[in-house]
């Protein structure tokens, strides 16, 4: 049987200043090419990710750097959508910010969570300012294991490529845990780099850019495993009588 092409939210404000961005079309194209896992991309800005529909018929959603966004509740919508309906999930950097940021509030409940760059004024902050920025720098990842990171990564360990100023406020990780958020990858010192839903699909975040990973011929292999994971839902869309 021949399945539809798999169809691919790229969610961000897409701009050639932003490294990440511009690294995506060689990224998808490698994927087809090395890996035939052929993917219809599609970006969505942060201002329309959150209208009504949006994401409707897509088997994947990726939540790209760019922060701040110029919609931060169209990015949690999406990211609310992806994961109340199984679609699968790639954050990276300000993707994984606002997944945090998504959780703690729907799930959670603590509705006045925000993020330290939007709302540096306001309390219940959750994602704020590392205690030393990871601008342009690349450290070790350690993998926690049997988890989907280390599924996705084929190992227990990794170096990786950041560009981000924030993260994870440690004083919410205790109530984000008890609600079924996984945190599986930390760096050298224990703080939290990777995130994902045991219970969903496939639903995966890093704080750093796997888009960043190598010289930007092959794609990392979270992007691969999100590629996998939108064939599969495709496959199982198609083949689900109507």
């Amino acid at each position: 049987m021949t399945y539809l092409t798999p169809r691919i939210a790229l969610v961000g404000d897409r701009s050639p200043a932003v490294r990440s961005h511009a690294r995506i079309p060689g990224l998808l194209a490698s994927l087809a090419e090395r890996e035939q896992l052929v993917l219809d991309a599609y970006w969505i800005p942060t201002e329309d990710a959150g209208a009504p529909g949006a994401l409707d018929g897509f088997d994947a959603v990726w939540l790209l750097p760019g922060s701040p966004y110029r919609s931060e509740e169209g990015a949690l919508a999406a990211i609310r959508t992806a994961r109340e309906n199984g679609i699968p999930f790639l954050g990276t950097c300000a993707g994984f910010q606002h997944a945090v940021l998504e959780f703690a509030r729907n799930v959670c409940g603590i509705t006045g969570a925000v993020h330290g760059e939007q709302d540096p004024d306001l309390d219940q902050q959750v994602i704020v300012p590392l205690s030393c920025s990871l601008v342009g720098h690349e450290g070790a990842v350690a993998i926690t294991p049997g988890t989907l990171a280390e599924r996705a990564l084929g190992a227990t360990g990794t170096q990786e490529r950041y560009h981000c100023n924030y993260g994870l406020n440690a004083d919410y990780l205790d109530r984000l845990r008890a609600h079924g958020l996984r945190f599986s990858g930390a760096d050298t010192s224990g703080e939290v780099r990777i995130l994902e839903l045991p219970e969903h699909p496939f639903f995966l975040a890093s704080l750093f850019q796997p888009e960043l990973s190598g010289d930007g011929t092959r794609a990392h292999p979270m992007i691969r495993a999100l590629a996998q994971a939108a064939v599969a839902r495709a496959a199982r869309t198609e083949a689900t009588p109507a």
